[in-house]
């Protein structure tokens, strides 16, 4: 017997944290552009990620997984309310409570195992929101990219949502308490603004943030010596900087586009300038990738050398940026 909620439509969004999110605010009435999620989430960074376990570094541009959310939660006054557990059965539990409820589901899969995903690799940090259930298969809300309401087996989501590794949870779900009213949109974007800078200029270790990015440049230079299959690993690494569910340029043209509605929103003219410099920054992240790509379809690792002093050029330039939003 199929239980789908009635009235359910899918936010269009890019990356896949801040789709799920917007579909869940959009379903209890609160209507946000994906950029502006994406800000008040404090979502920009950056990390160079790389261990002996690993076949190839990770390159990503965004704060850790779940922290989005968590972020989102705060400056919006949200009640997340989240559930993890080791139980299958437990897990389909707790969804299937709520879509008898009529209450839209978050979840954390890897997408894998999901039959709409062609591209099989695994990420266990990907979102996407449960809104039906049949039984056979489940109704989901998914990037743009991903065709937005999309079906996949009840037992490609088990698998999806149990799945181990890194980045993965504990078949962890969500869902939003109901809202009353959001908190004064100005005071929230400024806190955001202030809290992701200094995130991003402060951080813990030397692999994440602008100090990320330039470490980046320096290791970079091993990736011949680093790779075993030098165009798959460097292709790959292209995709996912590029198209890979960031919104483009590693989440910096959702950054900008933030920034943009920052400038309308609050007149500043450091935050115009930050605008500016990302509206530099998005495209040259754009010739990173490429030149990652073109070196790995080529053969050629010289090509990499050109790709560290770019990367320099981007930290002086982000770190520049985020100083004026701090």
């Amino acid at each position: 017997m199929a239980n789908i909620i009635d009235g359910f439509v899918s936010y269009q969004g890019e990356h896949c944290e801040t789709t799920a999110m917007g579909n869940l605010l959009q379903f209890a009435g609160i209507q946000l552009s994906e950029p502006m999620l994406f800000g008040l989430g404090q979502g920009l960074g950056f990390i160079y990620w790389d261990s002996k376990k690993m076949d190839f570094p990770f390159i990503g541009g965004r704060v850790k997984p779940d922290k989005l959310t968590a972020n989102l939660g705060d400056r919006l006054r949200l009640t997340v309310e989240i559930q993890e557990t080791s139980s299958v059965k437990k897990a389909w539990q707790n969804v299937r409570s709520c879509i008898e409820q009529g209450i839209p589901v978050g979840m954390k899969l890897d997408s894998y195992y999901l039959d709409y995903f062609t591209n099989k690799v695994h990420f266990a940090g990907h979102y996407a929101v449960l809104y039906g259930i049949d039984d056979k298969y489940a109704y989901m809300a998914d990037t743009r990219q991903q065709g937005g309401l999309v079906k996949t087996r009840l037992t490609s989501l088990t698998a999806a949502r149990n799945a181990k590794g890194v980045m993965s949870s504990r078949n962890r779900s969500f869902t939003l308490k109901p809202i009353d009213a959001l908190p004064p949109l100005i005071s929230a974007v400024r806190e955001s603004l202030i809290k992701n800078s200094y995130d991003y200029l402060n951080p813990p270790i030397r692999n994440i943030g602008n100090k990320g990015i330039v470490k980046m440049s320096e290791e970079i230079l091993k990736w011949p010596s680093r790779s075993i299959n030098f165009e798959h690993d460097l292709c790959l690494t292209a995709l996912l900087m590029e198209r890979a569910g960031t919104g483009g340029a590693l989440f910096r043209n959702l950054y900008r586009d933030f920034l943009k509605e920052c400038v309308d929103l609050l007149e500043d003219p450091k935050i115009d300038q930050a605008h500016r410099l990302f509206t530099e920054i998005a495209p040259m992240w754009v010739g990173v990738s490429a030149s990652i790509e073109h070196a790995g379809k080529t053969g050629n690792p010289q090509e990499l050398k050109q790709t560290s002093k770019l990367l320099l050029e981007i930290a002086d330039k982000e770190r520049t940026a985020m100083e004026l939003l701090s």
